[in-house]
């Protein structure tokens, strides 16, 4: 995939996943693209295939157009992805296909086995890039009422399907077995919004068939060769013969412009994650852990000019492309996996930077997002050049590489420089839009950076620490009274704060961002914007009825006008922000809540079968029931993905500091989930484990020989 462009639209940059439904032209600085629903526009993976324009994709007027993928199985690899329904067969209808580098490569694949459809008995996913589909037969025809022959298909993100026939017959079968196949070689957005177009013509190439088009070409080979080919039915026709208990397969194959087996950016050696494991008291955690590092694997691209770096997509199947200020933060959480993704990810993004002179100097490109029925929308491209430093003076906690650091603090140093421009003699971070409001969230933000890009700064001799810091001060004591909103049951912090002075009162998932505050040397946090009462009171608040849905924490309390349990900004449970949440209460020692809203967590993982999807309905929990799922989420996720990795390693506490060769624990007193081990972290390259007890003591059972536990 081609990487965002900077351009002079007023959010920072082109819009990239469902931040934007809009498409906007490079480089016209009238074209700033209109913030929609998170659930908009489709992107496009990077990788080879068909000659794909690098552009962004139409998509309906309405979010709500897209075709649902809430009971689809997806499977993903990037740059491939297949889109299945619980049918097993590939009937061209919706979403349905193999995908590669953005394009449909084919959307037909339907299997009869002696002119008849087998059952489907079951389908599920073997891992993030793969599914099976188990359906029966009677094949005898004095069998009785009991199936004889099960048809297994196994479908890969890489273009693979194995067909599998096992006979239980007690006498040789001869069965005809054939493959309709088809394709229209649409782009994802076009699939999606209904406008991919008729089949096209197939023609008989070598083994299989051959689909050609202006910008491309597709074929299907299959092993073994079929015996007859109709190229005007996109038909493949075998006779196969069982023995008495026999099995026999046929592998498909479907590769665009001729092209052999494309490996997956997060395939084998060249993933940036360790092999991590959990061990607990609890069922399904291992299943978890298991599940979201997979799943992260699967979204990996690379910088398609820089090869070495790799960063996340956001999520499949809308936004299989790079959004920075989600990529920041799912690096971040991951950091305990290995520093890897994390210096991919800020390669990548100090490549994006806005140079130059003016007041958008050292940006980071980023769409506009909606941020529900209250606020205008939001600007990314603030958010991420926001997280940049962050991430970076974290990731050196966690042992990146002095060399790796020194070579990415120019790229932070402009980030921070582009804050205090931003900032100038205002105690408040500003929003992007004229007259837009003061956002709490954004706020807390800025203030992270501001201390944690001092320390940064001040670790590697360079100047602007100390006025970082003052103004993070001065932030810090203007904020605690400017955005609190009193009311009879204690206050509770504003949304925001518009240019007039008036607050913004409604209470959402966001106000967790004041929680998290970042982590300097020592295994010391940075201070917060609130004081001990008042961060005592939103604890209180994010842990009671209004926002804890015991599936996780809602985007907008339930008491709030124009709350709505399925609005993606106006009451579904985040996964991000319920793991922000999760941390930053524990750290700040409220741990009851803390535990509650990982459990419910959890337990909304354990009805999604471990692929924790991105949002799902904030619906109150009640006994026997199961969370709703969301229509449009995406499904993996790469926040939520590493959300499930920063939920289970924060039971630990682990705080290192690689620079000073300490790690300092602070693990979950409670247990909520009794006793748990993580095993194959690592900090500083090195593997680390950790148990913590029943009891809430931890242990630590593997690291470097130079890595002293602190206190």
């Amino acid at each position: 995939m081609s990487l965002p462009h900077p351009s002079s639209a007023p959010d920072g940059g082109r819009p990239s996943g469902r931040e934007s439904a809009q498409p906007v032209r490079r480089g016209d600085p009238s074209a700033a693209p209109r913030a929609g629903r998170d659930a908009g526009a489709p992107s496009v993976p990077g990788g080879r295939g068909p000659s794909v324009p690098r552009k962004s994709f139409p998509v309906p007027g309405r979010p709500g157009d897209l075709p649902p993928a809430h009971t689809t199985l997806i499977c993903v690899a990037l740059p491939g992805l297949v889109i299945s329904t619980e049918e097993g067969q590939l009937n061209g209808r919706g979403l349905e296909g193999f995908y590669m580098a953005g394009r449909r490569i084919l959307s037909r694949c339907q299997v009869r086995v002696a002119g008849r459809e087998p059952l489907v008995m079951q389908a599920r996913m073997l891992a993030a890039d793969r599914a099976r589909f188990v359906g029966t037969l009677r094949a005898s025809p004095d069998a009785g009422p009991d199936p004889d022959l099960v048809v297994e298909r196994t479908r890969h993100a890489d273009g693979t399907e194995l067909i599998t026939l096992r006979s239980s017959a007690p006498r040789a079968l001869r069965l005809p077995v054939e493959a309709a196949l088809g394709t229209d070689l649409a782009e994802l957005g076009d699939v999606a919004s209904g406008r991919a177009g008729p089949e096209l013509p197939a023609s008989v190439h070598a083994a299989g068939l051959r689909w050609s088009c202006p910008t491309g070409y597709v074929t299907v080979t299959a092993d073994p060769p079929p015996t007859d080919a109709l190229a005007s039915a996109g038909l493949l026709r075998w006779e196969l013969e069982l023995p008495p208990g026999g099995t026999v397969t046929v592998e498909l194959r479907v590769r665009p412009d001729g092209q052999g087996p494309i490996r997956a950016v997060g395939s084998g050696s060249a993933s940036p994650f360790a092999e991590a494991r959990v061990l607990s008291d609890r069922p399904g955690v291992e299943a978890l852990l298991r599940t979201c590092v997979g799943d992260l694997r699967a979204l990996l691209l690379r910088d398609p000019r820089h090869p070495a770096d790799t960063h996340l997509a956001a999520g499949a199947p809308w936004r299989c492309g790079l959004a920075p200020a989600e990529a920041l933060a799912a690096a971040r959480m991951t950091l305990p996996l290995g520093t890897r993704l994390a210096a991919g990810t800020l390669r990548t993004l100090a490549r994006t930077q806005l140079a130059g002179p003016g007041p958008r100097s050292g940006l980071i490109p980023g769409p506009l997002r909606d941020s529900g029925p209250h606020l205008p929308p939001g600007c990314t491209a603030t958010e991420a050049t926001l997280l940049f430093p962050v991430l970076l003076a974290e990731a050196r906690r966690w042992g990146l590489a002095e060399r790796e650091v020194e070579e990415l603090l120019p790229a932070a140093d402009r980030c921070l420089d582009w804050l205090r421009t931003t900032v100038g003699d205002s105690t408040y971070m500003p929003d992007p839009q004229p007259g837009g409001p003061l956002r709490c969230e954004t706020q807390a933000h800025a203030h992270r950076a501001a201390l944690l890009g001092a320390d940064l700064l001040d670790a590697h001799g360079r100047t602007g620490g100390t006025a970082l810091r003052q103004w993070a001060w001065a932030l810090r004591t203007a904020f605690r009274d400017d955005f609190w909103v009193e009311d009879r049951a204690g206050g509770r912090p504003a949304g925001a704060r518009t240019p007039d002075g008036r607050l913004v009162p409604q209470l959402g998932s966001s106000a967790a961002h004041l929680l998290d505050t970042g982590l300097l040397g020592s295994g010391e946090l940075a201070p917060g914007l609130l004081d001990k009462a008042r961060t005592e009171q939103l604890a209180r608040l994010l842990g009671g009825p209004a926002m804890d849905s015991g599936w996780g924490l809602r985007s907008l309390g339930a008491k709030e006008a124009a709350y709505n349990p399925f609005g993606h900004r106006s009451g579904a449970v985040r996964v991000q922000e319920t793991a922000v949440a999760v941390t930053g209460l524990a750290s700040a020692g409220y741990e009851k809540e803390a535990g509650a809203l990982l459990r419910g967590v959890l337990a909304a993982a354990d009805s999604f079968g471990s692929r924790l999807p991105e949002m799902y309905a904030g619906e109150q929990r009640t006994r026997g029931s199961a969370p709703l799922p969301h229509p449009a989420a995406s499904r993996p996720a790469a926040t939520s993905a590493a959300a499930g990795v920063s939920l289970l390693t924060s039971l630990a506490g682990i705080r290192p500091d690689a620079p000073a060769g300490t790690v300092t624990l602070r693990p979950f007193r409670a247990a909520p989930l009794g006793e748990i081990a993580l095993t194959g972290l690592r900090i500083s390259g090195a593997p680390f484990s950790v148990r913590v007890s029943r009891l809430g003591l931890a242990m630590v059972e593997e690291a470097d020989d130079g890595l002293q536990l602190g206190m």
